[in-house]
């Protein structure tokens, strides 16, 4: 193994600050794993950090971005016991929070991959040992890249928190990551799906993808009317709120009685408003998601490999193409983008 390694790490933020460095492989101390990492996804956070719009204080610099990937275990250090070399792993993106109520501090000054701690866009990371999974066999390192936030975020929404049983509709907006895992988790458990879009051309290629009804919002801007008539009336069991601003009160009138409202994402904005009679009627519950925890990621993984899960990937670029991948998540993807790192 080389005792210098590649890493993309800003100077300051901005991804025109982004720059390729060669630094020292890094040795594994104590319940330390050494990853060569394989492949690393990008989520719309990975660039919020990039820009420095996201951490409330900035982390050191240099700086490595990114919190998602797959590799394998090259090195350990004293005491690993749960990881041997060899093993494929994926990481854990909230480094503290194994299971159950996510610990008091992480609510203030949480440990996360990708920022405030150091992120994954490098040729070898460390990581402890409990913060790695066991990546799914089924998958490979490509796909299994994608899962960290992306697909936690949505298994956590509907399967973890949600309860999702067959016979259920979920309703997911847009055609990014957690859009699309949303989906393909739905269908997986025999749900209904309806997925919502601005894009006629992307509703086509969710209706490649599996069963499901598909809304163009562009053309149907009173979107929760068509998902009513979808549904007979009786509105949508799940909603992945990916949009924020006023489009919950979207949601909320798509909504069947006793639905949940699984809040994530915020394009529209962070202020999310609506009012409070269609909730109350409808005695929706409107829940935070912020990924999830070690045991639900574990739960997730057991499930993609007995259902045939299979994340959408839009395009899959060079370890030295990483500032065109990022510009590519500014567009918009249909599902995730890779960036390949091991050659």
């Amino acid at each position: 193994m080389s005792k210098t390694m590649k890493r993309w790490q800003l100077s300051s933020f901005g991804l025109k600050n982004l720059e390729l460095a060669t630094v020292p492989v890094p040795t594994p101390g104590s319940h330390e794993l050494l990853v060569r990492v394989s492949a690393v996804s990008l989520n719309y956070r990975d660039k919020l950090v990039v820009e420095g719009e996201l951490l409330p204080d900035a982390p050191a610099m240099p700086f490595t971005p990114v919190s998602d990937m797959a590799g394998e275990v090259v090195a350990t250090g004293d005491g690993v016991s749960r990881f041997r070399t060899g093993d494929r792993v994926l990481g854990n993106f909230w480094t503290q929070w194994i299971d159950g109520e996510p610990p008091r501090e992480m609510t203030r000054h949480g440990l996360s991959l990708g920022g405030p701690l150091p992120g994954v866009l490098a040729e070898y990371v460390l990581i402890r040992e409990d913060v790695a999974v066991t990546a799914p066999a089924s998958l490979t390192d490509r796909e299994a890249s994608t899962l960290p936030i992306a697909g936690l975020t949505a298994w956590f929404a509907l399967v973890e928190t949600g309860k999702l049983k067959a016979g259920d509709t979920v309703l997911v907006e847009g055609t990014g990551g957690v859009a699309l895992f949303g989906l393909q988790i739905a269908r997986a458990f025999g749900a209904r799906a309806i997925v919502t879009s601005r894009s006629a051309e992307k509703l086509k290629r969710v209706e490649i993808l599996g069963m499901c009804d598909v809304i163009d919002t562009s053309a149907t801007p009173d979107w929760s009317a068509v998902a009513l008539d979808l549904t007979g009336g009786a509105g949508v069991d799940h909603v992945l709120e990916l949009i924020g601003g006023d489009n919950i009160s979207q949601s909320l009138a798509a909504l069947a009685s006793g639905g949940r409202i699984a809040q994530i994402g915020f394009l529209n904005g962070t202020e999310i408003r609506f009012s409070a009679v269609p909730m109350m009627l409808k005695r929706a519950i409107i829940q935070g998601i912020t990924v999830g925890h070690r045991r639900a990621f574990e739960d997730m993984v057991r499930a993609i490999d007995a259902r045939g899960i299979k994340p959408a990937i839009d395009e899959i670029y060079s370890f030295d193409a990483a500032p065109e991948a990022f510009n590519h998540l500014e567009r918009g993807p249909f599902g995730k983008i890779v960036i390949d790192v091991l050659k």
